[in-house]
């Protein structure tokens, strides 16, 4: 019986690490986008890290969500990932929005 309880879990629980890679890797590459087309000197005026850093933490954010987090998209290696392309959706963008032309928020 516990067999066939976890032959029925097994393909529900892949489904979602799927869904959770997927909206993982979209999170990321919205961060990287938009830190991407950012002004260099923005990043300066609202003293954060300089523009190189924050795409080399994005990109690699998504090459570890791609390498090591496809395998299991709820590991560390995988939060952490997200985690960086949160900081930079939820503190970083605002922030770089108001001081390149001062409207602030999203």
């Amino acid at each position: 019986m516990a067999l066939a309880v976890a032959d029925f879990a097994h393909p529900i629980m892949q489904a979602i690490y799927v869904v959770l890679l997927i909206g993982s890797l979209i999170t990321e590459m919205t961060a990287f986008v938009s830190c991407l087309t950012q002004r260099p000197d923005a990043f300066a005026a609202i003293s954060t890290l300089p523009k190189g850093m924050w795409l080399a933490l994005l990109g690699g954010s998504m090459l570890v969500s791609l390498l090591l987090a496809s395998f299991n998209p709820v590991s560390i290696f995988g939060a952490i990932a997200l985690c960086a392309a949160l900081v930079y959706l939820v503190d970083i963008r605002p922030a770089l929005r108001d001081a390149v032309n001062g409207t602030g928020s999203w």
